[in-house]
């Protein structure tokens, strides 16, 4: 897909102090819903994101109609405001003086002389770092299809979830983990947490280590009980950059924790002791 570059983003992520010219206002959320919602392929032509994003459409989007287009015609018909858009988008900080860049999940509205840096933006999510392995986040898609509807429905009952405001208030009504299984990948965790023994002497509640299959059939099975974790970080790609930490329910897709930090070695890429001890 022809990626955009966004000069910032807030519908989802809590990262920035001010307000930006794409962050929607109520009836962007009210037009959505009476809207067709286009999914913008990836141009490469071995695509996995294409096949995966397929799929997950056809199971588990439920609150508009929708049809799968490709970047050409997107560039087409973006301009009407009757038309909702999902796609992949790399976003920068403005503040942000490593200049990373990030793919980022985004649902957008279309608008008269659309122009992606400004489009409503209703839910943007992080993928991963621009440069990281599709691999690392392709099995986790279909919670984030899940969480972006729910989030309009959530807005639509309580306005002030718009915007960072709103991603904060998820994260003060996150709840416990007591009674769900905390799924983790071997890959995602700092060494010392990779012995099981560890986070069993450091977390009272369920947890195991498993693969990222095991991770995608919970989330395609709904299962109530899972939450799982996804890390956004350089993977080795670069250094002095944010690593991202968000714990989902594998059935509704609702955030138990957050949390993001500047990182200066290599080994700070990973979910740590800290974050562990803060999900007591």
């Amino acid at each position: 897909m022809k990626k955009v570059l966004l000069s910032a983003l807030i519908a989802c992520m809590a990262l920035l102090a001010s307000a930006q010219q794409h962050v929607p206002v109520l009836d962007d959320y009210q037009r959505f819903l009476k809207s067709k919602t286009y999914v913008v392929l990836d141009d490469a032509l071995m695509s996995d994101y294409n096949m995966r994003i397929r799929e997950i459409m056809a199971r588990s989007w439920n609150i508009t109609p929708y049809e799968v287009i490709t970047s050409t015609e997107f560039e087409k018909i973006k301009n009407n405001p009757d038309h909702s858009f999902l796609l992949t988008t790399i976003v920068t900080f403005d503040k942000d003086k490593t200049k990373a860049r990030y793919n980022f999940l985004s649902l957008l509205m279309g608008q008269p002389k659309a122009d992606v840096r400004t489009m409503p933006d209703l839910c943007s999510l992080p993928l991963s770092y621009l440069r990281v392995d599709e691999e690392s986040y392709h099995y986790k898609l279909e919670a984030f299809v899940l969480f972006m509807q729910n989030h309009v429905k959530n807005v639509l009952a309580n306005e002030k979830l718009i915007g960072d405001k709103g991603f904060r208030q998820y994260n003060r009504e996150r709840g416990s983990l007591a009674g769900k299984k905390l799924l983790l990948t071997k890959e995602d965790l700092a060494r010392e947490l990779q012995n099981p023994k560890t986070i069993a002497a450091n977390y009272p509640y369920e947890f195991e280590i498993v693969t990222r299959e095991e991770i995608a059939a919970a989330i395609a099975r709904q299962d109530p009980d899972v939450v799982f974790l996804h890390k956004v970080g350089p993977e080795g790609t670069r250094i002095r950059a944010r690593v991202y930490k968000l714990l989902v329910g594998a059935a509704d897709s609702k955030l138990y924790y957050w949390d993001y930090q500047m990182i200066k070695h290599a080994t700070d890429d990973a979910f740590q002791m800290k974050d562990l001890k803060r999900l007591k």
